[in-house]
């Protein structure tokens, strides 16, 4: 009898995923089977997530599984992004679109919490760098848009389970991002939301990783392929997905997750929550193995997706390996961005930011006429490779641990101009991991929970999983 399939849902800012694993005579084989491209959409002044078109294409790419699996599914699992989240109506359906994390509205809810909750208290609480597109910010929000905040919420890769059977849970991972936990018990933290006036009540409780949330229900349950398929929150969010898709134990070994955001860090059993990690922006984030990711969250690649998503509107079209090629052969350097800057977080209009920024700091602008584009590009990535050198150097220092190599992870490590750069700053060779790392990770931590009897797994066999799906 053949081993049951299984399914990664990966929702990303650019585009979701719904993969296959099958097995072929013992030998898993994984298999995008459905792609659907994805990018917040401006309704009114505010920037949402399109929530009725990420699910149509789910639907769609499940029912691609279902049919390309007679053997049955045993299980699915889903992550995304962080932060963002769906308010439930009474009849546990959506209230509306969810908010992005772009969105600007959290500006001056973000200034007058921190007149309440200091940043650098609330960072001794829950370990998370309190950025304003965080949760917390986000809730705090709400009733601006008219949102009752006692309103039930759920994160965006959970809301997918629920839309699908699932009961209302908070994977840690992904509950971590929020603001909200409590660095010591895990749970959320009561005194957090009692100071910030957020009802505690509508928050989902907490599971771990790898925990069964319930069976497929809906109309998708009639087709033979899921009449037996449980759904289990994996690591949640994408970035703990990504590293519990490497197998090695990282003690000497750090990883830089590089796509939107690029997550420079590595694997710690101990938070690091001292006044210079919070000045320099390191956060600490649940691991799906139980550790914690001490990481710096960088503005990255969006960066230049908006470039070019610009250029493309206005007739300059480009693929991504055409420019990253000729960035590599353009030795013109103007300077270097500071690649946190918040005007570069926003949308629209990204090389007048750049140029703005580049004039702020005291260099030369680049003219946005055709044929600069590469130099925008290359200006782009020597920034970034900068920026991930420096913040390498920062976690060798709080966490007293000397790097021998770094795992680079995520869509850019086909950025081949890229990875040169960041060896030549780092001074660390570069191990090249899966390109769809948080799907291996999904599905490793799927397989592990299946062998520990639907309850989380331990480290060793998500890594013992990862290690056969990297393999192959």
């Amino acid at each position: 009898m053949q081993e049951p399939a299984r399914v990664a849902i990966d929702l990303g800012a650019e585009s979701c995923r719904v993969s296959l694993l099958r097995w072929e005579s013992g030998t898993p084989k994984i298999e995008v089977i459905h792609r659907i491209p994805n990018a917040p959409v401006h309704i009114g002044s505010s920037l949402r997530w399109p929530l009725d078109t990420i699910l149509d294409g789910l639907e769609a790419g499940l029912r691609k599984a279902a049919y390309a699996a007679p053997e049955g599914i045993a299980s699915i699992g889903v992550d995304s992004w962080g932060v963002d989240y769906v308010r439930l109506s009474p009849d546990g359906h959506p209230f509306q679109e969810p908010f992005c994390y772009r969105d600007e509205r959290t500006v001056p809810t973000k200034a007058a919490a921190d007149l309440v909750l200091s940043p650098f208290d609330i960072y001794q609480r829950t370990g998370t760098l309190p950025l304003r597109i965080n949760t917390v910010y986000q809730l705090l929000a709400d009733p601006v848009a008219d949102i009752d905040p006692r309103a039930p919420w759920i994160m965006m890769p959970e809301f997918i389970l629920h839309w699908l059977g699932a009961r209302r849970v908070s994977e840690y991972t992904h509950a971590t991002h929020t603001g909200l936990v409590d660095l010591k018990s895990g749970d959320w933290s009561r005194e957090v939301f009692a100071e910030l006036e957020l009802p505690i009540q509508a928050a989902p409780p907490i599971v771990l990783a790898g925990t069964v949330v319930g069976r497929l229900q809906g109309p998708l349950a009639s087709l033979e392929a899921f009449r037996n398929t449980q759904l289990v929150v994996p690591a949640c969010h994408d970035t703990a997905s990504a590293i519990a898709a490497i197998p090695s134990s990282l003690d000497t070994t750090a990883y830089i997750s590089s796509g939107t955001w690029s997550l420079v860090g590595t694997l710690t059993p101990f938070p690091v929550t001292t006044r210079v990690a919070f000045d320099s922006g390191y956060t600490n984030l649940g691991a799906a193995t139980g550790d914690l990711l001490f990481h710096s969250l960088i503005n990255s690649m969006w960066v230049l997706k908006q470039c070019m998503d610009g250029w493309a509107a206005e007739g300059r079209p480009w693929r991504i390996e055409d420019i990253v090629q000729q960035a590599a052969t353009c030795n013109v350097s103007t300077g270097v961005l500071d690649m946190d800057a918040e005007s570069l977080m926003l949308d629209s209009e990204m090389p007048k930011r750049i140029n703005a920024e580049l004039t702020r700091l005291g260099f030369d602008i680049i003219p946005d006429v055709p044929g600069s584009e590469p130099i925008f590009a290359r200006l782009i990535f020597e920034s970034l490779s900068r920026r991930y050198a420096a913040a390498l150097a920062g976690i060798e220092k709080m966490v007293g641990r000397k790097f021998t190599a770094i795992h680079m992870l995520g869509g850019a490590n086909r950025n081949k101009l890229l990875v040169e750069l960041t060896e030549q700053r780092t001074g660390l060779p570069i191990q090249i991991g899966q390109t769809e790392s948080s799907t291996i990770g999904s599905l490793a931590v799927q397989l592990a929970s299946s062998e520990a009897g639907g309850h989380p797994p331990t480290p060793e066999s998500i890594r013992k999983w990862a290690a056969a799906l990297c393999k192959h």
